[in-house]
């Protein structure tokens, strides 16, 4: 066997067999997003060797250049986000197999003329007339692609290929545009067609609670109210909003991270076992956490909801400005750039235990994280000894920067006296497993391309993760805040999120 036979051999038995042969068409192809996540991910897939030979990708945007051009700016961008250096044999089959197509994506003429240049990379690369689209566009074009894509005959799927269309978040701003426009695609598309994507699930730790709560017997049986006190989820940012102000000031933390990413997580903590890994077996018991989440009455909010905006401050050691005075910013924004809700999840597994989440941007650490705390032991074998209290057992599920799991326990100091100490277990996956270079992406554009919808979201996920979200957004959007900003830059966000906490006899946990 010959050295590079046995190199793919090892390839294979790691990574798994090559995606189906495909183009991927992608609209939006000169963006930040394609540049810095989509081009750097298809590029480290072909070095694992997890494209098919039979690939191809077609750039869509609406400058006007050349096909020599575009690869250019491609192999400029494989090598800035990619790490791809020179000579590289990968970013050369890549860039054989990449193609440029210019126009304005309103007019339905350029669908009638995208239609024959992928019947030739069809004929010419073997891609078998499967296409994934992906709309890496503005959010208000969704409907509208995908209204075109099926004019144009360029989502049917007949003669044994397929057609998938990759939407981007923001899915909507509110229930009622999520509705519509699951409304809109569901028109042209099959659900089994759409892939709504979350980067966040492309990350280990997150597949990887699953392989953790249901594949080891030690901790699935303590997984409910009898054991657990509460749980905390944290996505925390240091930078503010940089160059993306337009947008943010329309959205908000609230509308930008808790339909998708943060109650995504919720959910994967939350679940009952589904029977298989089967994508609808696992999306069917994350639906029903979503849909168990109790609804806030507008009282409610009042106490279980906070909100925050960053003022002035010190971020990472540097003068950090204020939220208002961001490029594109209203300088008197009443946008939330902090928010902090307690869920409560109404089933049997999980009465009476709070779901504390929070994000924030320009908090004082970047992480990504989910804390859950256990019940303290009884008191009662320690009355007689130095002990004074008992720190409850904490386990960490960290999953960014550093991607691993933590758990904290009780050891007996080493002395003549009865003292406890805390011990903390800690596995980090590129200490077990090494580092490749990932972007998140990599493992979502491989299901789409092998057809795997797990960790992608269904219609009624999107609109029960609205649901859970709208009752706030109401409230919020009839009383303005009266103290923006008020939180400083650098800190962990504002005194009424710690109060939030601090009515339950809890705290945050702050790394």
């Amino acid at each position: 066997m010959s050295e590079s036979t046995a190199e793919a051999l090892a390839t294979l038995e790691r990574h798994g067999r090559p995606a189906d042969r495909c183009a991927m068409v992608i609209f939006g192809a000169s963006g930040d997003l394609t540049k810095r996540k989509l081009l750097p991910s298809l590029y480290h897939l072909a070095q694992q060797r997890l494209l098919p030979n039979e690939f191809a990708l077609v750039g869509c945007a609406i400058e006007n250049m050349s096909e020599e051009e575009y690869r250019r700016q491609v192999r400029g961008d494989l090598a800035e986000f990619g790490g791809a250096a020179e000579p590289c044999k990968t970013c050369d089959w890549l860039l054989d197999r990449t193609y440029y197509f210019s126009g304005n994506f309103q007019d339905h003429n350029i669908y009638q003329q995208l239609k024959p240049v992928l019947e030739g990379i069809d004929a010419k690369h073997g891609t078998g007339g499967n296409y994934l689209y992906y709309l890496a566009t503005a959010p208000a074009l969704f409907g509208e692609v995908v209204q075109h894509l099926g004019a144009a005959g360029l989502a049917e799927q007949s003669g044994g290929h397929w057609r998938r269309v990759v939407i981007e978040k923001p899915f909507g701003h509110d229930l009622d545009s999520a509705r519509t426009l699951n409304r809109e695609i569901g028109e042209v598309l099959a659900e089994n067609q759409i892939y709504r994507i979350d980067h966040y699930l492309g990350k280990e730790t997150v597949q990887n609670i699953l392989v953790f709560r249901f594949s080891n017997g030690i901790f699935e049986p303590v997984w409910n109210r009898r054991y657990i006190d509460h749980v905390q989820i944290t996505v925390a940012e240091t930078l503010g909003v940089e160059q993306r102000g337009g947008y943010y000031d329309h959205a908000g933390a609230a509308r930008d991270m808790v339909p998708n990413h943060i109650l995504q997580l919720v959910t994967l903590t939350a679940m009952e076992p589904p029977i298989s890994f089967g994508a609808d077996a696992v999306r069917d018991e994350q639906s029903k956490i979503l849909h168990a989440i109790q609804p806030m009455a507008p009282e409610d909010v009042l106490t279980r909801a906070v909100r925050g905006q960053y003022g002035e401050g010190q971020a990472e050691g540097q003068p950090a400005p204020a939220y208002r005075t961001e490029p594109h910013v209203d300088p008197a924004s009443q946008t939330e750039t902090f928010v902090a809700l307690k869920l409560s999840i109404d089933n049997w597994r999980w009465a009476d235990v709070p779901f504390y989440i929070r994000t924030g941007k320009r908090m004082a650490k970047r992480v990504t994280e989910v804390a859950i705390q256990f019940r303290r032991a009884p008191f009662v074998l320690f009355r007689d000894t130095p002990v004074e209290n008992l720190a409850p057992n904490l386990l960490v599920l960290h999953i960014q920067p550093d991607e691993g799991i933590s758990l904290r326990f009780g050891a007996k100091v080493p002395g003549i006296a009865v003292d406890i100490g805390s011990v903390n277990m800690d596995f980090r996956y590129q200490d077990y497993f090494g580092n490749e270079p990932s972007t998140g992406y990599e493992r979502l554009l491989y299901d789409c391309m092998t057809g795997d919808a797990t960790l992608f979201q269904r219609a009624d996920m999107v609109e029960a993760g609205w649901s859970v979200v709208q009752p706030t957004l109401d409230v919020w959007k009839a009383l303005p805040p009266r103290h923006f900003p008020n939180y400083a830059a650098g800190s962990w966000g504002p005194k009424d999120a710690d109060d939030l906490l601090a009515r339950d006899k809890r705290a945050w946990r702050n790394p």
